[in-house]
């Protein structure tokens, strides 16, 4: 009897402390219902001709003409291409340069030292955009500017790469390696952490260096994250990172700079076409979630990797 009632007083414990949990994540998910969900209604513009006047009770019907509008607009495949450019470089450095890096940092001996690289290199994350724009324009300054000042002593010409189409893209990407690299790297050494320390003391035993430990050991220990990651990211191939190009471009880098994001911050709250914007946006969700399930099903094939 004893024992019956010490289960069931055990049972009644876990239900106890389940029911604080669930409570304990009630407002999580009413804020994740009221800001995520019910905007979901909103997307009935893209079929619209929308008018706030009337709202979207009142506005009419207009099917796929929206669609077509935004696919014949001459700015339309320039912000697609530049998007599509500008976010897949953004894609593989942020998956590479934070790999490479925690290798590299993986091998410092001294944890003091390691600790105090890895905090510098992860600080420029916290940092906004409205803040690293303006450190930005202060480096690349032609006239003033750090990086300028280098090139002009160096026997080279001043350059305005902020307003020059063709450095304008890779000042978008570096920047962006630059502010997250270091945050992409604490993943990957949390990864680093997980391998067993057998395995390199079993293979140290049978004569193996440090290159090819980090060959058949490292890397394969932390292939799954990265594979977590790159699905991850697959789903932002068509967000070149607003923030960013918000606070950077100019319309004289509109050729290489403009991108999805910004073209519907014009359409929307410039113009005010918001049936047309609400359409391109509704095609960008279509496109990520395409692309989230197709990169899922190829890592459940080639690695095995699934959420479980």
């Amino acid at each position: 009897m004893k024992i019956q009632r010490s289960k069931k007083n055990a049972s009644i414990g876990r239900k106890n402390n389940t029911g604080s949990l669930h409570l304990m994540l009630l407002p999580a998910v009413i804020l994740v219902f009221i800001y995520h969900y019910i905007p979901i209604g909103g997307l009935v513009m893209a079929f619209q001709n929308y008018l706030p006047a009337l709202g979207i009770t009142g506005s009419k019907w207009v099917g796929l003409k929206n669609f077509v509008f935004l696919f014949n607009m001459m700015e339309f495949p320039r912000a697609l291409r530049n998007t599509v450019w500008i976010a897949g470089c953004k894609i593989v450095l942020n998956i590479a340069v934070p790999v490479v890096f925690a290798l590299l940092l993986n091998e410092v001996r001294r944890k003091a030292l390691q600790r105090g690289i890895q905090t510098l290199i992860y600080l420029p994350h916290f940092v906004s955009w409205i803040l690293m724009a303006g450190i930005l324009r202060d480096l690349l300054s032609p006239q003033a500017g750090l990086i300028n000042t280098v090139l002009v002593k160096m026997g080279f010409g001043s350059i305005y790469f902020l307003g020059d189409n063709r450095f304008f893209p890779w000042v978008l990407i570096f920047s962006e390696i630059w502010k997250e690299f270091g945050y992409g790297t604490i993943v990957y050494l949390a990864a680093l952490t997980s391998i067993d320390p057998t395995f390199y003391e079993v293979a140290y035993v049978d004569g193996a260096n440090r290159w090819q430990q980090l060959i058949h050991i490292t890397i394969p220990g932390i292939a799954p994250m990265i594979v977590l990651m790159t699905t991850l990211s697959m789903g932002n191939v068509l967000n070149g990172g607003f923030d960013q190009i918000f606070n950077l471009y100019a319309p004289v880098v509109y050729e290489t700079g403009d991108i999805l994001d910004t073209l519907l911050y014009r359409l929307g709250l410039v113009s005010m076409q918001f049936s047309v914007s609400t359409a391109a946006s509704m095609m960008k969700s279509i496109v990520a979630l395409i692309l989230i399930t197709v990169s899922y099903r190829i890592a459940y094939k080639t690695t095995g990797y699934r959420v479980l």
